[in-house]
């Protein structure tokens, strides 16, 4: 196949659905040969908030280490190969058509197929292992217990503030989800966690007391060092993700971390696209909650233009009522995904204006300070839309 005919199979293979359990990734980590080799440092990153970015920021500082360091994180905003890098360079086409290729050859025949993000998680993992990478980030897909990324022995395992969500899939308690995402925990292998509701808290200690893994909780922010990323939120991944690196081993410099965190990028989190236009992916409270903070500290005298979009199975409401704080109106569009909300769903106490489409919504605050949350999806689409890159949406 080339890259193209590979997408497009890759795509395809959505039709299988999400199957949360670790026998189908394990047994296709096997036979692809995408095991890690057991010199490579393994960092798991699970929990609901703030996933993304720690990763970032753990494989930044592995690479200021001068450390070959492999990322894999989801979604993607706008390119598929964004969900694999090495030292901050995606997969390439060539070598994706390639992977994906060998992949179909090899499930063709297999009674249970692979999900979409099975195989995704197999290429990265494959791509590291002939990268020859000596640190692998990993961040969860969903929960923990029964991701596949959980197949892969983890050095280090990590959570991000737990909070409400996928409860389709994760439980509809704090507890029942907390339980789930600390099931990444492994017997004698460290494991770190940002500062947690009391509920969740409780959760995770009995979880990780049961696996006798060692539980540390990392409660104070980074303090001292500039970083590119705004919001106090931040900070406390930060702090995440230096304990981490010094859990695997590995040791840091104050130059190091200044440096890593200082020039790290990553994407749809409080980016500033021009001075008056932000992308954040709120999509639950919790994320809603450290925007708004974010928002007043670096627009204390402004009120935003929110354009928003959702999909099924997210607090919405909780989310906007959390970003009226800031309001100046909400513009509510579609969002190009099968589980998409309708934009005349939405409610809200503040003005707002239902859109047909996402370029209507930018036109009409073209002249506002405006902020795009919600989705990753419509995020993504911004982006594409606003540097005319192709944009093709996933359900995983």
């Amino acid at each position: 196949m080339n890259y193209q005919e590979a997408l497009d199979w890759i795509y395809e293979t959505q039709t299988f659905g999400i199957k949360l359990g670790l026998e189908g990734p394990t047994r296709l980590l096997r036979e692809f040969l995408a095991f890690p080799s057991h010199r490579t440092k393994v960092i798991h990153v699970a929990g609901t908030n703030g996933k993304g970015s720690t990763c970032a920021m753990i494989d930044a500082l592995g690479q200021g280490l001068a450390l070959r360091s492999g990322l894999f994180t989801s979604p993607h905003l706008i390119d598929y190969r964004e969900r694999v890098c090495v030292n901050g360079l995606e997969i390439t086409e060539e070598k994706t058509a390639h992977l994906l290729t060998e992949l179909r050859e090899l499930v063709a025949d297999w009674e249970h197929h692979p999900t979409f993000f099975e195989l995704t998680l197999a290429l990265g993992m494959r791509h590291f292992r002939d990268s020859d990478c000596d640190l692998i980030v990993l961040e969860t897909g969903m929960g923990g217990r029964l991701d596949a990324t959980t197949a892969i022995p983890a050095d280090v395992c990590v959570l991000t503030p737990i909070s409400l969500d996928h409860t389709k899939w994760l439980g509809s308690t704090l507890d029942e989800i907390a339980r789930e995402k600390a099931a990444i925990a492994i017997k004698g292998k460290p494991i770190l966690s940002s500062p947690q509701d009391p509920e969740a808290e409780k959760a995770i200690r009995q979880i990780t007391n049961q696996t006798q893994a060692p539980l540390t909780f990392v409660k104070a922010p980074l303090l001292g060092y500039s970083l590119s990323l705004p919001g106090e939120h931040q900070r406390r991944n930060a702090a995440l993700a230096c304990e981490a690196i010094v859990a695997a081993g590995l040791h840091l410099s104050f130059d190091v971390v200044q440096h890593a965190l200082q020039h790290i990028q990553w994407p749809g989190r409080f980016e500033r696209i021009t001075e008056t236009l932000i992308l954040d992916a709120a999509h639950n409270p919790h994320a809603a909650e450290a925007l708004v903070k974010t928002w007043k500290t670096e627009f204390p005298d402004k009120k935003a233009s929110i354009i928003f979009g959702s999909v099924e199975d997210k607090a919405t409401d909780g989310v906007l009522s959390k970003l009226s704080e800031i309001a100046e109106a909400f513009h509510f569009v579609p969002v190009n995904s099968q589980r998409g909300l309708s934009p005349e769903s939405h409610g809200v106490k503040i003005k707002s204006v239902v859109h047909s489409d996402l370029t209507s919504a930018l036109e009409a605050t073209v002249d506002h300070t405006t902020l795009v949350t919600g989705s990753l999806f419509l995020l993504g689409e911004t982006k594409a839309l606003l540097s005319k890159n192709k944009f093709r949406t996933t359900s995983q």
